[in-house]
């Protein structure tokens, strides 16, 4: 056994001579860390996170510094660093974290992303990454049939989230349109527009603005009261655009909406994009998951006749971050609108079948393996088990949803059973609920969400996200997306909130 002191450094690991066993005993020092933290993650005891103002740990606590120095630390000290930093993190796999779309800590995609970071190569030629290549088009071959492209020569990659992956959508949408723009850049182009629901992700805009198009140039078509984007609306906002002498181009459709998880109807959206030509997306980076369930994937019935979809797995399918795969229908479409021939990577004349050089497909030179991961999670759970797994967010929502219904301190801020897993809420407290309905309780309500989330926060026992949404104030979005989560989860939250928020 090997302990360490303040006399060993980095210099005695491998690749240093004679450095397996110091190499070997700081690795299951690692482990022994990250092992205690997952062991805390799932304990329903431990907080979520233990807060510090962005000064604190600045200013450094209890030892644990963020400064760089000139000189080496010893390995004792590194190892403290280790535990330190995930001490003062958040635990996003705790069974009562509910802030965000991806929460949770699969085990097996734990063990993929440690086995991507030891290989530590690159996505862009076959010949550095040959497994992690062929995954790549396995798992994308899987996602086609899944999404109902079956047998037809569909292309995609993987790429560093939703965002990038809906930017790629426009990318491609304007090049299949102008393919000049390649060479000649928007001055050679006309006046051209997107269109997307106004609960879409923002996104969208910002592929706008990162491409030249400007956000002035997205039109928000109107949603109903669910969410979803209104087919007539998006029609008259298309002949609108056609008499303004603008060129509509692209219809970005949300299967899962980021606030209320709802579905846009996919195939009245298709029939009008079929009807003036317009390229069709689908963002189901949130929802793509009931893709996997036989119960839930008709809510995406009309993806199969979408241009492009993005899916991010490491949302509603529990792989660790990142994981966001951005498919495209048409063959060679990637390849001719990102091929540049750089010539120290895409040599022609290599001794393998260059076709899968994928690296001149897409926006970026170097990719991280974002697949192994996945590949080994489907690997171990099966379609099925993903199904499974899904099904069971589902009937946590819907559990959520009859609860909040039965408490009378909870208000749902739209009636109906939730689509996806998201269920929106307000608290109210019992001195708002003496208050006549009228801009005066809302503007009180609209305090209470925050409030609530502060001292949350300070206490660290849960965590959920709130936000306003077109004229509605502040109101709790629930997600579920946690492996680890039970319905006496929710149940504990609900309490929570209302002792948190009784005296408001």
């Amino acid at each position: 056994v090997v302990y360490f002191s303040f006399l060993d450094f980095f210099l005695d690991l491998l690749p240093a001579r004679n450095g397996e066993e110091f190499t070997e005993q700081f690795l299951l020092e690692v482990v022994d860390i990250l092992f205690s933290y997952i062991k805390k993650t799932y304990d329903r005891k431990s907080k979520v996170l233990d807060f510090h103002h962005q000064h604190q740990l600045l200013e450094g606590l209890e030892g644990f510094s963020l400064e760089l120095s000139d000189q080496p630390q010893p390995l004792e000290q590194i190892l403290v660093d280790c535990r330190d930093t995930l001490k003062y993190g958040v635990k996003t796999g705790h069974p009562r974290y509910f802030n965000q779309l991806s929460s949770g800590l699969d085990i097996i995609g734990l063990a993929g992303e440690w086995l991507t970071a030891t290989a530590n190569t690159n996505m862009f030629t076959y010949e550095i990454a040959p497994v992690f290549i062929a995954m790549e088009d396995i798992l994308l071959k899987k996602m086609h049939e899944i999404t109902g492209w079956g047998e037809t020569e569909a292309d995609g990659v993987f790429s560093p989230g939703g965002t990038i992956s809906n930017l790629y959508s426009v990318i491609v949408a304007r090049y299949k349109r102008f393919p000049e723009i390649k060479t000649k850049g928007m001055t050679a182009l006309p006046d051209i527009t997107l269109f997307a629901s106004e609960h879409s992700h923002y996104s969208v805009k910002k592929a706008a603005a990162v491409l030249g198009i400007g956000t002035d140039n997205v039109i928000a078509v109107k949603c109903d009261e669910r969410g979803k984007m209104i087919p007539y609306e998006l029609e008259a906002n298309i002949l609108k655009a056609k008499r303004q002498g603008r060129v509509p181009l692209y219809v970005c459709a949300t299967a899962g909406t980021t606030v209320y998880g709802a579905f846009d109807p996919l195939a009245n959206i298709a029939d009008i994009c079929k009807k003036y030509d317009l390229w069709m997306h689908v963002d189901a980076a949130w929802g793509g998951g009931l893709l996997m369930t036989r119960k839930h994937s008709f809510k995406l019935n009309g993806i199969e006749r979408a241009n492009s979809i993005t899916w991010n797995p490491h949302k509603l399918m529990g792989v660790p971050l990142q994981c966001s795969a951005f498919l495209i229908h048409e063959k060679g479409l990637l390849q001719a609108c990102n091929q540049l021939r750089a010539e120290y990577l895409f040599q022609p004349d290599k001794l393998y079948d260059v076709t899968y050089d994928t690296g001149d497909k897409t926006i970026q030179c170097g990719r991280h393996v974002d697949v192994f991961k996945l590949w080994l999670m489907w690997r171990a759970k099966g379609t099925r088990g993903f199904e499974i797994l899904i099904n069971k967010f589902l009937e946590l929502a819907e559990y959520l949803y009859k609860e909040l219904k039965a408490r009378d301190n909870f208000e749902l801020v739209f009636d109906g059973e939730p689509e996806l897993t998201n269920v929106c809420f307000w608290y109210i407290p019992p001195s708002l609920r003496r208050i006549p309905r009228g801009p005066e309780q809302e503007k009180m309500l609209h305090q209470v969400a925050p409030k609530i989330k502060a001292r949350m926060i300070e206490e660290g026992t849960t965590l959920v996200s709130y936000q306003p949404q077109g004229d509605k104030v502040n109101f709790f979005r629930m997600i579920f997306s946690n492996p680890a989560t039970k319905k006496s989860d929710i149940d504990f939250l609900l309490e929570e909130i209302e002792r948190l928020g009784m005296d408001l």
